[in-house]
């Protein structure tokens, strides 16, 4: 019995097209694993350091998974706890794209979450339909973290001072005229006298954002407007004319010039949009999880922002795992320590760890032989030379 001779051959032309998309399959998820590899690696490291001081890494990665995602109320805590970091983290991934590295999330945080609840607690506003008094907080906290974010943007079109340097000033700038504004007694700015520790009056009840589960800390609607800003970010930067600006500036500003681009502009409104994230994180807190400010809720997150960006490769979409991740190891660490003895430091070592690998690729690429693939932002994060 013999066998078509065409059949055969479109049989193995069918085989071969299989394989070879099985292949390209492959290659296009290498990016992806960079930072899949790079969290092993750190929590291997992370194990061997718990050994070493006489704890058992199974039982201790086993209370951090159930302090993570146990029970129901701990997946809805570790959520909440992640819904900031997604706009904190946005703020660099979309300045990033133009070749600038803004730092100043924390800044950012604060001021847009402080005109926040400063709007909330106006007068009117307990008198105002619920929905307006909510749209109102979160412009607020846009419009802040936008002008925030914009300073640097301006400094660095007109004068060419570094962004890096600009932001790490406007954060000091911001946290303690802040602090101050809470804590000053005499004159009372924005601080609750009422209150035995400084902080702003509660804002209007109809102010707030609406709780979607009431765990602690609450999942509230400001889930759903990261994970909205994080879409927006993702289509103006990949589907707008402004987001071929955007990266065409971040990979050359001279060529962008000489394309006729308005590279001044560019860089004022990406770090105003950048700020505007970071701004909507702050209000979102406000008006979703405390109810009034406190300078102490931010500490740090911005700091954060940067490691979780860089571990999503300054991917909008990618932000959001990445944020989740982050946010439930810094949920699920209490238990952690409270069962097996171990320090919620060590969580902190192993987030460090993470952003270490993913930024010393190499490391990861030798171990795991991973091939050199790059994606989009992957280059951008490698090619980029700033505008």
């Amino acid at each position: 019995m013999t066998s078509d001779p065409d059949n055969l051959n479109q049989r193995i032309d069918r085989a071969g097209g299989r394989v070879r998309a099985a292949v390209l399959e492959t290659f296009r998820l290498q990016p992806l694993l960079i930072p899949f590899y790079a969290l092993v690696l750190a929590v291997l490291i992370g194990g061997v350091l718990i050994a070493l001081v006489g704890v058992n890494p199974f039982e201790a990665y086993w209370a951090l998974l159930r302090g993570m995602f146990g029970n129901g109320d701990r997946l809805a805590g570790s959520i909440a706890r992640s819904v900031p970091f997604i706009g904190s983290a946005l703020a660099l991934a979309f300045a990033f794209r133009a070749g600038l590295f803004n730092i100043g999330a924390e800044g950012q945080l604060l001021v847009g979450g402080v005109l926040a609840a400063w709007v909330g607690t106006w007068a009117w506003i307990a008198d105002v339909p619920g929905f307006f008094a909510v749209v109102l907080m979160v412009l607020a906290g846009l419009m802040g973290g936008a002008f925030w974010g914009g300073i640097p943007g301006v400094l660095r079109a007109k004068t060419g001072a570094h962004e890096v340097i600009s932001t790490i000033m406007l954060n000091s700038i911001a946290l303690f005229f802040i602090r101050w504004m809470v804590n000053s007694r005499n004159p009372v700015v924005l601080r609750d006298v009422a209150s035995t520790v400084p902080r702003t009056e509660p804002v209007a009840d109809n102010a707030l954002l609406p709780k979607i589960v009431d765990s602690s800390p609450p999942v509230h609607f400001g889930l759903f407007l990261l994970i909205g800003a994080s879409v927006l970010a993702a289509f103006i930067l990949n589907r707008t004319i402004f987001g071929f600006e955007v990266a065409t500036v971040g990979a050359n500003a001279d060529a962008a010039t000489y394309a006729g681009m308005n590279v001044n502009r560019v860089i004022i409104v990406v770090m105003a949009v950048s700020g505007s994230f970071a701004g909507l994180s702050g209000a979102s807190e406000v008006a979703g999880t405390a109810g009034f400010f406190q300078p102490g809720f931010f500490l740090a997150m911005g700091f954060d922002g940067i490691a979780i960006a860089l571990l999503a490769r300054v991917n909008p979409y990618a932000i959001i795992p990445a944020a989740l991740l982050w946010g439930s190891m810094l949920n699920g660490a209490s238990l952690m320590q409270q069962e097996a003895d171990v320090s919620v430091d060590v969580v902190r070592i192993i987030q460090a760890l993470v952003l270490l690998f993913v930024a010393a690729d190499a490391i990861v690429r030798y171990v795991f032989r991973v091939k050199v693939v790059e994606d989009t932002y992957g280059s951008v994060l490698r090619g980029s030379s700033g505008a």
